[in-house]
């Protein structure tokens, strides 16, 4: 329990800001404090966000390929819904946060993980392969999904604004959620070659490794819990800095969106562009699109289902530029993974793109 370390220090913040967090949170116009607050909130927070990922990558060594790629981006997932709704619903709220965290997501791991992984791999290996059956079954899901989510709310009459009447908020729900089990069938019944290595052995013959790190599926799944608890008290704390600081500094709203999804991002980052930099390219295909997947499938029906329950309207659709965006981060990607061989090419122009959504997100 001693690797635990991170746990007893996300309980303990919890534990004070709740405390304490109004007396705390009430005067942050002093920039020391504001740095102090801000700086423990999402250090604690990434602590968290780092042990749940940790636990999950032993889950998925133990339950081995596909199933525990799924639990990670599963995981990944619940913390990004815990937080948004929890940034959401504090102070003034936001009603179009989930939309900018889902789009700074997809902007964030199709550009800029994808870059990073593909450039890493690029330079150490020169060129890498995967299963390209898999990432299309991704991309084949992933664009019409995020085109009806983002691009389709700014063009329906039946709701003001950008975003979906009850009936198209329900439809949505009921085929996202409907069209990722029936891709999770496939990843894990019927077509499980295609998330896997070309050259990797059959999954039968792969053994988890025992030895001091590895601990039994319930252990693991505890912890996993666990840590992700303290998450929701952290993020609603961590709501009070952010939207201070955005006010402050008069940025844009979308930065809160994209703080929420650099925190959820950051573990499987790491995760990504170490697989890739072992020349498992598959393992980071398969983290990195099946995180977008899970963000559009599940955190936006989610998103949807909360603000039904506490009657609150949950804005979706893009404004024009960024409608851009995604449109080109989507064909580019499809162009992208239309090869079963990767270089450093690709990883460049996505790498462009996601320096153009920077550019974009504080100056249109």
């Amino acid at each position: 329990m001693r690797r635990e370390w991170p746990f007893l220090i996300t309980i303990a913040t919890a534990a004070l800001f709740l405390a304490f967090g109004g007396p705390w949170l009430a005067d942050l116009s002093h920039p020391v404090w504001f740095s102090v607050v801000l700086g423990w909130l999402f250090a604690a927070i990434l602590l968290s966000a780092f042990a749940v990922v940790r636990h999950a990558e032993h889950l998925a060594v133990t339950l081995g390929e596909p199933v525990g790629t799924l639990i990670l981006t599963l995981a990944v997932t619940g913390i990004e819904v815990a937080m948004i709704v929890a940034i959401m619903y504090t102070g003034k709220g936001n009603p179009a946060l989930a939309r900018d965290a889902m789009f700074a997501v997809v902007m964030i791991v199709m550009n800029g993980m994808v870059c990073l992984s593909l450039v890493l791999g690029g330079l150490r290996h020169h060129e890498q392969t995967y299963n390209l059956q898999g990432a299309n079954a991704f991309l084949a899901v992933i664009v019409p999904l995020a085109v009806l989510c983002m691009v389709l709310p700014n063009f329906t009459k039946s709701a003001p604004g950008p975003a979906l009447s009850p009936t198209q908020a329900v439809f949505f729900i009921v085929m996202s959620v409907g069209l990722y089990g029936v891709f999770l069938a496939m990843q894990n019944l019927r077509h499980r070659a295609y998330f896997m290595a070309p050259e990797s052995p059959d999954e039968a013959d792969v053994h988890p490794p025992a030895g001091p790190g590895f601990r039994s599926v319930p252990y693991h799944a505890v912890l996993l819990v666990a840590y992700m608890l303290p998450l929701v008290i952290l993020a609603k704390q961590l709501a009070v800095p952010i939207d201070l600081g955005i006010t402050m500094l008069n940025a844009p709203a979308a930065l809160g969106g994209f703080l929420v999804a650099v925190v959820v991002l950051s573990p499987e980052s790491l995760s990504a562009a170490r697989a890739a930099l072992a020349n498992e390219l598959q393992r980071s295909v398969n983290i990195l699109l099946g995180s977008v997947l899970a963000t559009i499938s599940l955190t936006i029906p989610a998103v949807l289902i909360i603000g039904f329950a506490t009657g609150r309207t949950i804005v979706l659709g893009l404004d024009a530029a960024n409608m851009v965006l995604l449109v080109l981060t989507l064909g580019v990607s499809t162009l992208t993974f239309a090869s079963p061989r990767t270089n450093v090419l690709l990883g460049a122009v996505h790498l462009l793109l996601f320096l153009a959504y920077l550019m974009i997100m504080f100056d249109k």
